[in-house]
C-alpha cells in the first residue's frame, strides 16, 4: 500500500476518514494487516505529509494508533501524553494538524486500565508527575459512582475505566471550549472529533460518536 497524496488525502472526508480508522482497527483485530514496505512509504513521503487523520493517546506501550488502526509511514499524526490530555501545545499541534497540513478526523483515544488514570484515582504526588496528575483529577471527581471512598481507587478497575472514559470526553469537550479554531471546523464539517476507548484486554477501539 502506498501512502497517502496531496490527491488521495483531499478524497478523504472526515466519515471516510473515520470509517478508515475503523476498518484499520478491525484489520487489527482479525490479524488481517495490510503488507506494507515501510521502506518505500519513507521514499515517498520524503517530499511531503499528507496524513488523514490525528490522534491523541496515551504513551503507553501497548496503545500505538499506528498498530491498533493499522495505518503506515505517513498516514496519522500520533500525538502521545499520559493521560491522553491536551494543553496549549497539544492543542497547537492539534490546530496545525487539522487546518494546516488538512488532517480529517480528530481522536482522543482513551484506554483500559490506564496507569495516568490510576495514578489520578489514587491522587499520586511524585515530582514532575504531579502536575500530570493535577489535570487528570477533575475526570476522577466527575464520575458519581461508587459514593464510597474506598471504592474510589485504582483497585477499583471498573472506577478506573470510567474515568479513563470520562476523560476522554473531557478532553474532547477542552479542545472545542479552548480550540475557536477546531470548534470551528467542525461546525464546518471539515473534521470529525471524536472519542474512543482501546481495551488493552482484546485490541477492539469503542469509539463515541
Amino acid at each position: 500500500m502506498k501512502a497517502h497524496t496531496k490527491e488521495t488525502q483531499d478524497l478523504m472526508t472526515p466519515s471516510l476518514a473515520l470509517d478508515a480508522l475503523k476498518t484499520g482497527n478491525d484489520r487489527f483485530l482479525k490479524g488481517n494487516q495490510v503488507t506494507r514496505n515501510l521502506n518505500a512509504q519513507v521514499d515517498e513521503t520524503s517530499g511531503g505529509q499528507y496524513p488523514f487523520a490525528t490522534v491523541l493517546h496515551c504513551i503507553d506501550s501497548r496503545v500505538s494508533a499506528e498498530h491498533v488502526f493499522d495505518q503506515g509511514i505517513g498516514d496519522l499524526f500520533s500525538i502521545r501524553i499520559a493521560g491522553n490530555f491536551v494543553n496549549e501545545d497539544i492543542l497547537g499541534s492539534m490546530e496545525f494538524a487539522c487546518k494546516l497540513a488538512g488532517t480529517k478526523v480528530l481522536v482522543v483515544l482513551g484506554h483500559t486500565a490506564c496507569g495516568a488514570i490510576k495514578g489520578a484515582c489514587d491522587h499520586a504526588r511524585l515530582g514532575n508527575l504531579t502536575a500530570l496528575i493535577n489535570k487528570l483529577e477533575p475526570a476522577v471527581e466527575a464520575v458519581d459512582s461508587p459514593a464510597e471512598a474506598d471504592l474510589r481507587n485504582s483497585s477499583n478497575i471498573d472506577f478506573v475505566n470510567g474515568v479513563a472514559a470520562k476523560n476522554v470526553l473531557m478532553t474532547i469537550d477542552n479542545i472545542r471550549s479552548q480550540s475557536p479554531i477546531l470548534k470551528e471546523m467542525e461546525a464546518d464539517g471539515a473534521i470529525k472529533i471524536v472519542g474512543g476507548m482501546y481495551d488493552i484486554a482484546t485490541g477492539n477501539v469503542n469509539f463515541y460518536e
